[in-house]
């Protein structure tokens, strides 16, 4: 829920800012009176920390959290100041000191409200488990209509509802703010949208602010205006005559909310359909303090503001409603209650489908109960066994199907990846540009969040930047299990043998039995999506895959061998190898793909380089290359054949997290024909050869993040053609080629906390291309005396956007 995230939040940026202070306060001098200062601080706000995080975040926290990460950033500077550096001491001593304030502030805001509020919030929770226990209802989905319903007083919700008391308090503080008109409530379908707006219509604060004037009213896919304006005059009590057109309906409309809206006066626009932008902006137009609209949607319709996204219920709650729709009560058998928490995991917090897997499982005999979680837990989907909850979900997909096919087919390709794994966006960018053509990386990175606006998926960036730059090698996508059901469920509709997508989960070495019946049949399928667990042998079925475009691999296992099937895939484009275990694995029939003529685009995850490299074949057609996590080793220098007649038409490569890289491989330099090299978040990566000038063809050279790197090789003047660099996050770099300003084509540099660069090379003056330089505060300063002379540059300084996004990062 949004609340534990708050306090989530509070919590990591506390112990984030703690453990910087203490590091710092033991390697620095200079600031050790201010850091033991703060240091004191935050040791008597410890204890208040440790209670508060049990219980919802008090209005304000966020700040404080988000102060205390700004804190982190400035105490880790304070440790890269010289002592030279007069000026940066005396402004960081004041940001010390501010900070300091700041912290004494929250310990006075928690000393005279946070003991009394953690006293009541624990006397509720405590109260919290009998009321679930006792009163009777459910939280249901409600049925979607083709109509308006009609205009009526606020429909009562369910008796029982769970898990939604903090969201209406959530509602409350967003939508009740004076700048705040609209609030778009989102979530996907099922998630109990609606209960929660009738809730908090029905809440106390609500309704003593309102009174009568809450209109709650439930849409239809394409709603009429001129009716929802004629319901509403009646609901008042007025008759209005008909409209000859949408211009009369507005302005009826609007006089309306001019007279109703004299007095506070909330609008519930229930069930609202992507398209329906239009109707929202009617309501929207007319800005009144007291003057409110909450529209609940499973679009997130980002043109009104930031939404509020309904999170799945927790596993306490998730519990208690299915204790409630089984009927389940206290002298229920161990037998039983074990098994019902086996379904509540299953159903992974999702209120629609915990409600009607309880309702199905109601009386039913425990022998029942036991089938079903055995089914479901060996891969059955529980959308098949329960048609509302199918209908329900589906419908989401049927309004992509008229509207933007290319999106449907988008989110049924989710399925080929495993459950409660995130998927890497590059992955997709490499998949979508063979199977839909979207050749342009920032075309999947926009479908990607259209999915996530129609809550069909979670797109996370975890960079602390908002700089569109073409690297989404930080982006990645969740998914929820039921949605990944869907995507499963709509992809088997067709015979196996015809479908576009074929997916297959291996246990062991036990093939699924269509496998084995098919073994001869030709499949038609585009995308193949093969997984594997840790206990399979590699004993692969033969499989005849013609038209097979992209293959992805998902294994678990120490040694994995390419299957023999793949040197008869003529159209395979993409391959996308996958390892899910904690380390490198060595991947065996490499040299199959010598017979791929078509393949492009060669994307791996967590593989030893070495096991591969030794056995390389020609791979003429291979215009990309990805290694993520990777081990490099001594890789590329003792092939059995040379680089460039390896990868003769090679264009791209990507080389992300490979920790053990300490020198970029020489070899690889004699890729010619690169125009894109990506290396970051390689740590320890110190060194670049000089070789790499050789790379004459190269149009990027992104760096990020390679935090040991101490210089760019001087022969990087050679690189006439290169139009971007990347060296953001290069902390150990101290200055720049003395000869940088005869790349003649640098139209792009992103030097971004390079914080040990001390000073610019004159030459910079010759680069007469450049056009954008994107900096920090301090590096900015490095530029102020050439500024006079480049007329057409522009500086542009990125603060640090402070999120926990960082936190989904990558494990190193």
């Amino acid at each position: 829920m949004a609340s534990a995230v708050g306090v989530g939040a509070l919590r990591a940026a506390f112990q984030m800012l703690l453990d910087a202070v203490i590091t710092v306060k033991a390697e620095t001098t200079m600031f050790k009176p201010h850091l033991g200062n703060i240091k004191s601080t935050l040791d008597a706000l410890h204890p208040m920390i440790k209670d508060i995080e049990k219980y919802n975040p008090k209005e304000g926290l966020e700040n404080y959290a988000m102060q205390m990460e700004e804190g982190v950033n400035l105490v880790r500077k304070c440790s890269k100041v010289g002592v030279w550096s007069c000026c940066r001491k005396y402004r960081y001593t004041k940001k010390l000191d501010e900070l300091d304030r700041c912290l004494q502030r929250l310990v006075d805001v928690l000393k005279v409200q946070g003991i009394r509020d953690v006293r009541e919030t624990l006397v509720s929770l405590r109260n919290i488990e009998t009321v679930l226990r006792r009163i009777e209802g459910n939280l249901v989905m409600q049925n979607q209509s083709e109509k308006i319903n009609g205009w009526s007083a606020v429909p009562e919700p369910p008796p029982v509802t769970v898990g939604l008391d903090v969201p209406v308090k959530e509602l409350k503080i967003k939508l009740l703010k004076d700048d705040v008109s609209m609030l778009v409530l989102t979530a996907a379908g099922g998630c109990g949208k609606t209960t929660l707006a009738k809730k908090f219509c029905q809440d106390q604060e609500v309704k003593d602010k309102f009174k009568d004037n809450i209109f709650f009213v439930t849409l239809s896919k394409k709603p009429n205006l001129d009716l929802i304006v004629h319901e509403i005059y009646q609901r008042k009590g007025s008759q209005v005559p008909a409209f000859q057109n949408e211009v009369i309906a507005v302005n009826w409309l609007q006089q309306f909310l001019k007279e109703t809206g004299q007095s506070p006066l909330l609008i519930v626009l229930d069930d609202v359909w992507s398209g329906s932008e239009s109707l929202l902006e009617k309501f929207d137009q007319f800005k009144m303090s007291n003057y409110k609209v909450l529209v609940t949607s499973r679009f997130a319709f980002p043109r009104f503001g930031s939404p509020y996204h309904l999170e799945s219920l927790n596993d306490a709650d998730a519990m208690a409603l299915f204790r409630h729709s089984a009927s389940l009560d206290d002298k229920t058998s161990y037998a039983r209650e074990d098994l019902s928490r086996k379904i509540v995991e299953l159903c992974k917090g999702f209120p629609l489908a915990i409600t009607a897997v309880g309702r199905s499982l109601r009386g039913q005999p425990i022998e029942i109960w036991r089938k079903k979680v055995m089914e479901w837990s060996k891969g059955s989907s529980i959308l098949a066994s329960n048609s509302d909850l199918l209908a329900c979900l589906q419908s989401s997909l049927d309004a992509l199907d008229k509207e933007k096919p290319i999106l449907k087919e988008c989110f049924l390709d989710f399925c080929s990846f495993p459950k409660d794994q995130r998927i890497s966006a590059a992955t997709l960018i490499d998949m979508w540009a063979e199977l839909h053509g979207l050749d342009e990386p920032s075309l999947s990175i926009a479908n990607l969040y259209e999915l996530t606006t129609q809550s069909l998926a979670n797109l996370v960036d975890t960079r602390n930047e908002r700089e569109a730059d073409g690297y989404y090698t930080e982006h990645f996508v969740t998914q929820h299990d039921m949605l990944r059901e869907l995507a499963i469920h709509q992809a088997s509709q067709e015979p196996i043998g015809q479908r576009k997508r074929l997916t297959i989960d291996i246990h062991g070495d036990n093939l699924p039995k269509w496998l084995t019946e098919a073994k001869h049949q030709l499949m038609q399928a585009r995308l193949v999506s093969i997984s594997t667990d840790g206990a399979f042998s590699n004993k692969w079925p033969n499989m005849q895959l013609p038209k097979a475009e992209v293959l992805v691999l998902n294994f678990e296992t120490k040694s994995y061998a390419l299957p023999e099937f793949v040197k008869k895939m003529d159209n395979l484009k993409v391959l996308i190898v996958t390892n899910y275990g904690f380390l490198p694995s060595e991947l065996n029939n490499f040299q199959l793909l010598g017979s791929s003529s078509n393949l492009k685009r060669i994307r791996l995850e967590r593989i030893s380089i070495p096991s591969i490299s030794k056995n390389l074949k020609q791979l003429k057609s291979v215009q990309k290359i990805s290694l993520f996590m990777c081990s490099i080793g001594q890789a590329f220098g003792k092939g059995s054949i040379q680089i460039l007649d390896a990868l003769p038409n090679l264009a791209e490569m990507h080389i992300d997290y490979c920790h053990d890289l300490v020198e970029f491989p020489a070899e690889l330099c004699d890729l010619i024909r690169l125009k894109k090299l990506s290396i970051t978040n390689c740590h320890n990566l110190s060194a670049l050869p000089e070789k790499i000038g050789k790379l004459v063809s190269l149009e990027v050279l992104r760096l990020r993040s390679c935090t040991d790197l101490l210089e760019l090789p001087g022969s990087i003047r050679n690189l006439k053609k290169l139009n971007f660099l990347d060296i953001s996050y290069c902390f150990s770099i101290k200055e720049l080629p003395e000869h940088i300003g005869e790349m003649c084509s640098l139209k792009k540099l992103n030097m971004r906390q390079c914080s040990r660069l001390q000073d610019l090379p004159a030459s910079v003056l010759d680069l007469e291309q450049l056009k954008n330089v994107i900096c920090d505060e301090e590096t900015e300063i490095l530029w102020e005396p050439f500024l006079p002379l480049l007329k057409n540059i522009h500086i542009k300084v990125l603060k640090e956007d402070i999120n926990l996004n960082w936190l989904h990062k990558h494990p190193s």
